[in-house]
């Protein structure tokens, strides 16, 4: 199979992480990156100014590209990976090129990144989502029937177990942390852990936590990011792992049940303690292979008993990495997108 997949594949990224499987697996790729094209990682006001004024050329010349691509590789499926970025247009080129068009959608919400994805949607032979409540909201909103839960994955060439260093032991070291976007839920849930637990070391990796207002994380609050290698190395260097899902947002019927974090802390062999739900559940055996907790309160009585019984936490971190290693990795994923790729015909 000939797959033209367009997505970011920065080192740690999913879609990266997913566009290799396929590699694995015998397909024959080729990659169109909107990181090449459309500058998305400004953080001054000027170039975000300056920004905003030249992306519209700038998605002109990312789809120009990709239908030149297509000349060129004659892909069996194009593969869009979010597809912020990608038009209809685009599209229907593709289509009367006799590629079948699949989208793979990691997010919530379908409306809360721009008109493209929305005016591409009908325009998809199949639709994978990662989100269970996804295929409902799908058919709700815009009467699509072809439509496919799968969950996330980790990815074995970045979310591994590998030797820490003193000097990483230092720089990441801590007893619990969470990595992720800021949001008012997540500040909410870690300002009680902090209350309860004032002497525990909570470290706080992401974007958008500059937006927390409590006064009580700021020592907590790292104010960047890890990605790659350096975020399988903070979970590694973290005794406890947060998995604290994101709310509800418009567009969307559900928060998150599951997210990547839910099979990258396993996979990069860290302890779990994850947010419980009918969802979460499934995926790692609790109190066998993770702990899980129901609300704020919870959590920081899970991270304090956790802490204080590091037998139980570390016998519960190796087998949710064995588990994670027989059913949860991107190249099982990717074997479950390609045999719905060769149902729909695409070779």
């Amino acid at each position: 199979m000939r797959i033209l997949a367009i997505g970011p594949l920065w080192r740690g990224s999913n879609a990266g992480g997913l566009f290799r499987a396929f590699s694995r697996l015998g397909c024959l790729i080729e990659v169109m990156d909107e990181f090449y094209y459309i500058s998305l990682l400004t953080k001054t006001k000027s170039t975000k100014v300056l920004e905003r004024l030249i992306r519209p050329l700038q998605e002109e010349e990312f789809n120009i590209a990709i239908r030149n691509k297509i000349e060129l590789f004659s892909p069996d499926v194009v593969f869009v990976y979010k597809g912020a970025f990608v038009r209809p247009e685009t599209l229907e080129f593709a289509r009367s090129k006799g590629c079948r068009l699949a989208l793979f959608y990691p997010d919530v919400s379908m409306t809360f990144h721009g008109k493209n994805i929305p005016a591409c949607i009908p325009l998809y032979e199949l639709i994978f989502t990662t989100k269970t409540f996804g295929v409902k909201d799908l058919e709700e909103r815009f009467g699509v029937t072809n439509a496919y839960f799968i969950p996330h994955g980790f990815d074995p060439e970045i979310h591994r177990k590998m030797e820490v260093s003193a000097t990483d032991l230092q720089r990441f070291g801590c007893d619990v942390s969470f990595i992720g976007t800021w949001s008012p839920k997540k500040e909410m849930w870690l300002s009680v852990l902090k209350q309860k637990l004032p002497d525990a070391d909570l470290r706080i990796w992401g974007e958008q936590w500059f937006k927390a207002g409590t006064d009580i994380l700021k020592s907590s609050i790292q104010y960047t990011g890890v990605v790659g290698d350096l975020y399988a190395t903070a979970i590694q260097c973290s005794k406890v792992n947060l998995g604290i899902l994101s709310e509800k947002v418009a567009g969307a019927s559900s928060g998150d049940l599951i997210t990547s974090r839910t099979f990258h802390i396993p996979g990069s062999s860290g302890f779990m303690l994850h947010e419980r739900n009918k969802e979460s559940v499934l995926y790692f055996k609790e109190g066998t292979e993770a702990g899980f907790f129901g609300d704020a309160e919870e959590m920081a009585k899970q991270v304090q008993y956790y802490l204080e019984h590091e037998q139980e936490r570390l016998a519960l971190k190796e087998a949710g990495y064995q588990r994670a290693l027989k059913e949860h990795s991107l190249d099982e994923r990717a074997r479950v997108v390609v045999h719905q790729l060769q149902k729909l015909g695409a070779a």
